[in-house]
């Protein structure tokens, strides 16, 4: 069980997370979308889309998890869910946004991925504008949506990352991880991304380490490209996040006192202090849907 209390308090950058998990609280804002990515495969960007969005609804707030891989979408087997329609149903017109979408662990929405989305090009207007009356209940009725991007910087990736209103780039110490979150960075001040961007380092030895690896990407980010990425969040190997998925239970169900759960639970008490939507009066699917065109 994940315990929450509210508070009104700064938002600031943290440091390491030690001991049990901290309270986190939720200003009420309206619905903040949170796009999880990463450049490279293999970071872990979906076991942190998917605990983040258990940690932020540990308050009875609600949150829709979207599955927005759609080659190789997993979250299903994650959450342990069997998906017997997906969002590709809603694409094809076949089902509506609340036939599609599941409730899964603490409470959380969950619409699992499926191939199509690419093809939003090719639909007509009449279709695009069902599609997205349809997919903006989402935005209207949530007070958190977490995406969980595909990986790599296909042009559907960019499009969630873009329109989101906070982006999470998810690296591991590998250079090869690390010059793909910067690519990522760069793709993002290159379109202009009107929202947050922060980086969370995964898989550290050591907390010094994830440090040292924020700080480098900062660096090169700040000195390159004029831009300032904040730091998300740093967590640390820790063999119960395997235990975990064997499970097909997200970590902080499992075991909330590990010091994975306690460094989630943190990070997503740092973006529910900061959550702020970006004041553009434009729906997030409506802005995907712009990036598309």
């Amino acid at each position: 069980m994940v315990t929450v209390n509210f508070q009104n308090t700064p938002c600031r950058e943290t440091t390491a997370v030690q001991g049990s998990a901290p309270n986190i609280s939720v200003p009420k804002a309206g619905s903040v979308v949170y796009a999880i990515t990463s450049g490279k495969g293999g970071v872990g960007k979906s076991n942190i889309a998917a605990n983040l969005a258990i940690c932020l609804a540990a308050s009875n707030k609600k949150v829709v998890l979207l599955d927005a891989d759609f080659s190789l979408a997993n979250l299903d087997v994650l959450l342990n869910i069997n998906s017997r329609y997906n969002i590709g149903h809603v694409i094809s017109g076949l089902r509506t946004i609340e036939e599609v979408t599941q409730t899964g662990p603490a409470g959380i929405e969950v619409i699992c991925g499926a191939s199509g989305l690419e093809n939003l090009s090719e639909l007509s207007t009449f279709q695009r504008q069902r599609i997205l009356d349809d997919l903006s209940k989402l935005q209207e009725n949530a007070d958190a949506i977490v995406i969980d991007t595909a990986a790599g910087m296909t042009h559907s990736v960019t499009a969630f990352c873009l329109a989101s209103d906070y982006c999470l780039v998810v690296t591991t110490p590998e250079p090869t991880a690390m010059t793909d979150a910067y690519a990522m960075i760069k793709v993002l001040v290159g379109h202009e991304y009107g929202g947050r961007i922060s980086l969370v380092v995964n898989m550290a030895d050591t907390f010094a380490e994830g440090k040292r690896v924020y700080q480098q990407i900062a660096q090169v980010t700040r000195r390159f490209l004029g831009t300032h990425i904040y730091q998300g969040g740093i967590l640390l190997r820790d063999q119960k996040l395997s235990d975990a998925v064997r499970l097909r239970k997200p970590v902080v169900l499992a075991f909330p006192r590990s010091h994975i759960s306690s460094s989630i639970i943190a990070m997503a008490s740092k973006l529910a202090r900061c959550s702020a939507a970006r004041i553009d009066n434009v729906g997030f699917f409506r802005r995907v849907v712009n990036w598309f065109f």
